[in-house]
């Protein structure tokens, strides 16, 4: 049934697709940096954090000399920061060996770091017009109702198997517009919460779950491990207009990033001042924030915060913290969205 799908498909696709900033240049660069984007993040939420990329960075070569702050900076946001600083690999090394310029090679797209299946199969057929696929989760979705599958979507057996029966069937001629109506019919019709709108799909009348009513019992997906949860104190301390940031180790968790001061568990006030006091500066005022919570992959961090301000300090006693007016702060460090819930108590 597979090999009806591209002639229906690519009409709807003709006519429903959405206008997005990256999909009609043809320019390998922008489709390469929103798909890394677009990975666990909706269409609507990556569109300005791709405008500010590309107006910051709008070429390979300024990527690849771009500081790493900087670059942390303007992926404020998106999470997932290894992503960004795969990128910078990858871009380093195109610059080395491919003259500035993505490779229209899809083995060779796939050997760059960062770069998967998924991404060098984006690249090659929507850039470069080879037919090879790019199969994402909206598109694992898709074929898993159209065949009525109910195999385990995140198994790589499965995924492989799907790129291995598309590649048979996808046209020759429109290889990235067939792609992209697949991407587009999971993220518009063939939904992953909520009902499918089966009656606007232009391939409902092949799908074997539609036939079936199986659409809602699929994908099949395994069940993940149970988040750990983390409890963490948050801290915004302020001399004066300025606030305290400190750089996180360069391995581990958000590696690089700025943060708020955070302590492990939740604690009362009076640990806090001692921790305060560390500094050997005088605690002024302290006042309990909203708590908040936040998701990683693996992790979950169940936040209470406390706003403090201090006197004046003396550079001998600042140790790893960095002070400095929150609009300076805003514009130079970035810091990941896990803080931003306290991010307005900076007063």
């Amino acid at each position: 049934m597979l090999n009806k799908i591209a002639e229906p498909l690519l009409q709807w696709y003709e006519k429903n697709h959405r206008i997005l900033p990256w999909r009609d240049s043809g320019n390998p660069y922008y489709i390469w940096i929103s798909e890394i984007m677009l990975q666990q993040t909706r269409v609507e939420a990556v569109k300005p954090y791709f405008e500010r990329f590309i107006r910051a960075l709008p070429s390979v070569k300024d990527v690849a000399e771009c500081p790493e702050e900087q670059l942390l900076k303007l992926w404020e946001g998106l999470g997932y920061y290894n992503r960004v600083r795969n990128i910078q690999k990858a871009a380093v090394k195109i610059m080395e060996e491919y003259h500035g310029k993505l490779p229209a090679d899809y083995e060779v797209l796939r050997s760059l770091p960062g770069i998967g299946n998924y991404t060098a199969g984006a690249v090659a057929s929507i850039a470069y017009g080879i037919p090879v696929p790019a199969v994402d989760g909206n598109v694992l979705r898709v074929i898993a109702r159209i065949t009525e599958n109910d195999e385990d979507i995140l198994k790589q057996s499965v995924r492989t198997r799907v790129e291995r029966e598309l590649q048979e069937v996808i046209p020759a001629d429109q290889p990235g517009a067939f792609n992209q109506a697949l991407m587009e019919l999971g993220a518009m019709i063939c939904v992953p919460n909520g009902e499918a709108r089966c009656e606007e799909c232009p391939v409902a009348h092949l799908c074997m779950a539609r036939a079936h009513n199986t659409v809602m019992d699929l994908p099949v997906r395994k069940k993940p491990k149970e988040r750990r949860i983390e409890n963490r104190t948050i801290l915004v301390i302020q001399d004066g207009d300025k606030v305290a940031v400190r750089k996180r180790p360069s391995r581990g968790l958000l590696a690089g990033m700025y943060e708020f001061p955070n302590l492990e568990g939740h604690l009362e006030e009076e640990k806090v001042l001692e921790w305060i006091k560390h500094y050997q500066v005088e605690p002024l005022h302290i006042r309990r924030l909203e708590n908040s919570r936040h998701i990683f992959s693996h992790v979950e961090w169940r936040m209470i915060g406390y706003a403090v301000r201090v006197a004046a300090l003396e550079e001998k006693n600042k140790k790893d913290l960095i002070f400095a007016e929150k609009e300076f702060v805003e514009q130079n460090y970035p810091i990941p969205a896990v803080f931003h819930a306290y991010r307005s108590d900076e007063k």
